[in-house]
């Protein structure tokens, strides 16, 4: 009986390893393949319209496909502002649009017309603390975001005329088209200087960040 049971337990931990190893293959191809395509279209990760925070010139760029309804968005943001203050003159961060969620494209659009007056990361912030508030994936309530926008001090009546501009729409859909061609499918999704991240998470990406600032320090 304990020969079968060490049989059955050495047979699923022998599945569960290469399941584990084929997933890591799997992770690693997709990887490589989008490392290429992004080699391929370097000028598609920033335009001339994308949100900067930071110094304008600084030699590291972080660009984030970012989704304002996204909530590993708004739990990474915090951490993106801190590796900012780490490497204040070496490291800005480039937000590109992924409106993934239902509602999100109306909330960029929110954003782009707090930028116009000077007021974007106020209210980016403002909006991604009251997230939990508006961005129901089923059903999102996204007046909650506006009336958050205009306690953070937006105008909301030139802001709603600024939304209904041509130019908002076709910077969304430049992001959009941005996104595809760089096989991005998920929220956030980072790049450093160009290199995507070996594998996801805040600890990831400080490390490829500290590599890209001791780069230029050299």
């Amino acid at each position: 009986m304990n020969v079968k049971k060490f049989t059955v337990i050495g047979l699923l931990a022998l599945v569960a390893l290469f399941f584990y190893l084929g997933m890591n293959a799997y992770q690693s191809r997709v990887q490589t393949a989008q490392d290429v395509q992004v080699k391929a279209e370097q000028t598609r990760l920033v335009r001339m319209h994308s949100p900067v925070l930071g110094p304008q010139g600084a030699p590291v760029s972080i660009v984030e496909f970012f989704d304002p309804a996204c909530e590993t968005c708004r739990a990474f943001y915090p951490l993106v502002k801190n590796l900012m203050a780490q490497y204040p003159n070496d490291v800005r961060l480039v937000i590109r649009y992924a409106p993934f969620h239902q509602g999100s494209d109306v909330v960029v659009k929110l954003l782009e017309a707090a930028r116009s007056q000077g007021k974007y990361q106020t209210v980016l912030e403002a909006v991604l603390a009251a997230q939990p508030a508006w961005a129901d994936h089923g059903q999102p309530n996204i007046e909650n975001a506006f009336k958050v926008a205009e306690q953070a001090g937006l105008d909301l009546i030139k802001a709603r005329q600024d939304m209904e501009k041509p130019g908002m729409q076709a910077l969304l859909q430049q992001d959009i088209e941005d996104l595809a061609a760089l096989q991005v499918t998920k929220t956030p999704t980072f790049f450093v200087n160009g290199r995507s991240l070996p594998s996801f998470g805040p600890d990831q990406l400080a490390t490829l960040v500290a590599e890209e600032v001791a780069k230029v320090k050299k």
